[in-house]
């Protein structure tokens, strides 16, 4: 009985870093995409610049916490 608990804890945790993994990857991706898609529409308008850097900017952090918040939850399941 004690066996079957500490297997399914051990697995418990793979999931929690697989998941955190993904999450980390996911929002690498993201963000990589929204710098690119930036920095495209500011070479193709460049007097819309400073408008486009600061959705960019703003949509760079709302990835961030989601994925913050996603790794917590990662790591509180672990535990």
């Amino acid at each position: 009985m004690l066996q079957a608990t500490v297997a399914s804890a051990d697995f418990a945790r793979m999931g929690a870093a697989l998941a955190a993994a993904i999450v980390v990857v996911g929002a690498a991706m993201g963000i990589s995409r929204i710098g690119s898609s930036a920095l495209e529409a500011i070479a193709r308008q460049p007097e819309a610049a400073d408008g486009i850097r600061m959705s960019m900017i703003i949509i760079g952090a709302l990835v961030e916490g989601v994925s913050l918040f996603a790794i917590i939850v990662c790591l509180l399941v672990a535990l």
